[in-house]
């Protein structure tokens, strides 16, 4: 019997652990489970091929959220340079629920019509808490970029649903200004 090698034990326990928070995150990202779960899939081989077993959970989890960030938004290039099969519409909001669900549907569905970047901004901005400065570290973005998407995502969404409680300075000074990323080794 072989010792099981220790990225296997960091794997199975992140997965153990965290695997609902990271489905959570695909899933808010892509409003579909099936995409949700293989966007989970490929980030944990893309984080687990090279065997990382050097770092904790904390760590690896946080490799494992931008990788599945990062393929989220290469997906969104792929899905641009091919052309759509058909268009899918969200549900119906069924009228019997109550209006704060409803509400949270609509938003839902609204936040998954926002081109994969916005998305991914408004995302971190308002599920993560990131600051403006930590998602554009995670992303690899200029903050006047990550700015400019997060401008543009909160102004579709507030076309379709009015203010729904946001302010401008929240937009842009709200968040944790940290970004829970470790950086790869050569690099500060």
């Amino acid at each position: 019997m072989s010792a099981t090698k220790p990225w296997a034990r960091l794997l199975e326990q992140l997965v153990a652990e965290r695997g609902a928070a990271l489905f959570g995150y695909a899933y808010v990202l892509t409003g579909d489970k099936a995409r949700a779960e293989d966007l989970v899939q490929d980030a944990l081989v893309r984080t687990f091929r090279r065997g990382r077993a050097d770092q904790g959970l904390d760590a690896a989890h946080a490799y494992v959220k931008r990788a599945i960030a990062t393929a989220f938004v290469d997906s969104g290039r792929r899905l641009r340079a091919r052309p759509a099969i058909s268009d899918v519409e969200a549900e119906p909001v069924a009228s019997d629920h109550a209006d704060d669900v409803a509400l949270a549907l609509s938003l839902h569905a609204s936040i998954l019509t926002l081109p994969p970047r916005e998305r991914a901004c408004v995302v971190l901005r308002y599920l993560e808490d990131l600051s403006v400065a930590a998602i554009a570290a995670e992303l690899g973005l200029a903050e006047g970029s990550v700015k400019r998407y997060l401008s543009d995502g909160v102004g579709r969404l507030r076309a379709v649903h009015g203010d729904f409680g946001l302010s401008a300075t929240d937009l842009l000074t709200g968040g944790r200004s940290t970004v829970p990323v470790t950086p790869k080794e050569g690099r500060s």
